[in-house]
């Protein structure tokens, strides 16, 4: 959908970026910006401004940067078009449909009406009497949900056949590419014929936070495997992005969230009273959800099953969630596996009273070591000790660590000064390794190496330097760009060196040209770690206080000298050259 720039502008303009932002992070005044923790990356130590003279923000720690159009891009997911649709719907404006389509937001949107036909064939066939008895049965019966529960989470039944869901998809419309890229069907190798992915299971709809059916997972009524069948990453889902529930949660989770490990676990809670309850979905935390959650919420109760694997899920969770400064508690339901067997055998009111014993990541970590390790042997003790200073060490706190060494010493009945020399030595050894890892980091990038955004960076590094020098300066001010489609300024596409900054001059030097050029109307043609980039050339050159015409010219002579450079380098084909090329291959085989 190709929206015109006033379009995009008004919008824009009607989203306060503080407010937006405000929704994901806790920001706090600092002089004219804002300033919070970095929903984009992990930080004890808030790097994250908000310019509201500008409209933008931009991240000291990783460089995240741009406005409230592509922050909404990042955050939930989402494509330009529907990030720019929400923002309008959060002003109450209109979007006519009227404006065109790319190819991914026509994939991405086929993909969501084909999710919601599917949905409500799933739901169809659940409430047909002959159809959806056996997974009825299991909802109804044997999990004793409600018809009203049900019906919330539009859970659904796939039949035991393989060619309904295509069939019925079919007639509405849809391609088996279609069905095969929104993972609603696959096609055999053998007979080249399609066949319904979701077979005689119990379904249960993902959606996300604008109310989209953007995935599935499915329980099956018999002994075939796998148990639980989840929508793999499609145009419109990343798996590792999204919490099931939390178009539910996120109204009821200010203070607290309960994290669950499965779908029964959360409609369970959800039943009962406990809205703030999510999953994941068929993975381990990631990062990315970890994140999410820190915008909706302060503590985390984590849920998990009691079983082995269940613990050792909250031990990995309990230090992701930490990382993005979430208070962290984990829950002890004696006698049950899981949340949805705790409330049948106890009661709401008993999980209710649960929720305010959960024990820290400490305690959490304590009581699995004193289950490990018989510390009355000596060898034992020592293991016991070992890990504990290892989790100590990785404490942030000062104030939290010097607690923790006490309360080991006394567990363990070890001295607390031994636990404190060893924790000690560990954080220095940590401390040298981070130090070692900033400095490689720092060299690479100064050299430009790893970078994905502009991989020719790194080729020519000052040919780079004077590329984003010029960019930046275009945008920031009109009469660059308008100097430049005049012939005021001579600039051209071919004065670049590397590809990205070629594209993203021909395509900033198009729209002014059609006098549609707006930062905030780049997203539709970049994807957010370049509308990043862009952004960090920006904030570099207003950092700076000579952004004159002159500027502009010798930024522009830089470039063209880098040019000329590269390409005489490129011609030279002389015995020297030759030989010094060699030469420099042999260095870096050695190394």
């Amino acid at each position: 959908m190709r929206i015109p720039k006033e379009v995009v502008e008004e919008i824009r303009q009607r989203n306060d970026i503080v407010d937006v932002i405000s929704g994901y992070v806790n920001l706090k005044r600092a002089g004219s910006n804002y300033n919070g923790l970095c929903p984009f990356h992990n930080e004890k130590t808030p790097s994250f401004t908000v310019f509201p003279a500008t409209q933008t923000f931009y991240c000291f720690g990783c460089s995240e940067s741009g406005d409230a159009i592509s922050f909404v891009m990042k955050s939930e997911n989402l494509e330009y078009v529907a990030a720019v649709e929400s923002l309008a719907k959060r002003a109450g404006i209109n979007i006519s449909k009227e404006y065109g389509e790319d190819d991914t937001s026509k994939r991405r949107r086929r993909i969501l009406q084909m999710n919601l036909e599917a949905a409500k064939y799933f739901r169809a066939c659940l409430f047909d009497e002959n159809i959806g008895k056996v997974g009825m049965d299991y909802l109804h019966g044997a999990r004793k949900l409600s018809i009203p529960v049900i019906k919330h989470f539009g859970l659904g039944f796939a039949p035991n056949g393989f060619g309904g869901l295509t069939d019925h998809l079919h007639k509405k419309g849809f391609t088996d590419d279609e069905l095969i890229e929104g993972f609603l069907c696959g096609k055999s190798q053998k007979t080249g014929r399609t066949y319904d992915y979701f077979r005689n299971r119990v379904i249960f709809p993902i959606i996300d936070t604008t109310g989209n059916v953007i995935g599935f997972g499915g329980r099956v009524m018999d002994d075939s495997k796998p148990k639980y069948l989840n929508t793999s990453d499609t145009p419109a889902f990343k798996k590792s992005r999204n919490l099931f529930a939390l178009n539910y949660a996120r109204h009821n989770c200010s203070e607290k969230m309960i994290l669950c490990e499965g779908y029964m676990d959360v409609i369970a809670l959800h039943a009962a009273g406990f809205e703030n309850a999510v999953a994941t979905l068929g993975t381990a935390l990631t990062n990315e959800q970890a994140r999410m959650m820190a915008k909706y919420t302060k503590q985390v109760l984590i849920a998990y099953d009691s079983d082995e694997a269940g613990q050792r899920a909250a031990n990995r969770a309990v230090q992701m969630l930490s990382e993005v400064g979430l208070d962290v508690r984990i829950l002890k339901m004696n006698g049950a596996k899981d949340p949805d067997e705790y409330i049948k055998s106890y009661g709401a009111d008993t999980f209710r009273k649960l929720l305010g014993e959960g024990r820290t990541g400490f305690e959490f970590k304590m009581d699995n070591l004193l289950a490990k390790y018989d510390i009355n042997i000596p060898d034992q003790k020592i293991k016991a000790a070992s890990e504990m200073c290892g989790f100590i060490s990785e404490v942030w706190s000062d104030v939290e660590r010097d607690v923790y060494i006490s309360a080991a010493a006394t567990k363990l009945g070890i001295s607390r000064d031994g636990i404190k020399n060893d924790v000690t030595r560990l954080r220095k050894s940590r401390m040298n390794e981070y130090k070692r890892k900033t400095s490689n980091d720092a060299k690479l990038g100064a050299m430009n190496i790893g970078d994905k955004v502009n991989p020719d960076a790194a080729k020519n590094i000052r040919a780079n330097a004077a590329e984003e020098a010029v960019m930046g300066l275009i945008l920031m001010y009109p009469e660059y760009r308008t100097g430049v489609i005049s012939g005021k300024f001579k600039l051209s596409a071919d004065d670049f060196v590397s590809e990205f900054n070629r594209r993203a001059f021909e395509k900033i030097m198009e729209l002014e040209s059609e006098d549609s050029y707006a930062f905030s109307v780049l997203g539709e043609f970049f994807n957010t770690s370049e509308i990043s980039r862009l952004g960090m050339m920006e904030m570099k050159r207003r950092s700076l206080t000579e952004n004159g015409v002159h500027v502009f010219e010798q930024s522009i002579e830089a470039l063209k000298k880098e040019k000329m450079l590269a390409a005489n380098s490129e011609n030279d084909t002389s015995l020297d050259a030759i030989q010094k090329i060699l030469a420099a291959k042999r260095e870096k085989m050695n190394k």
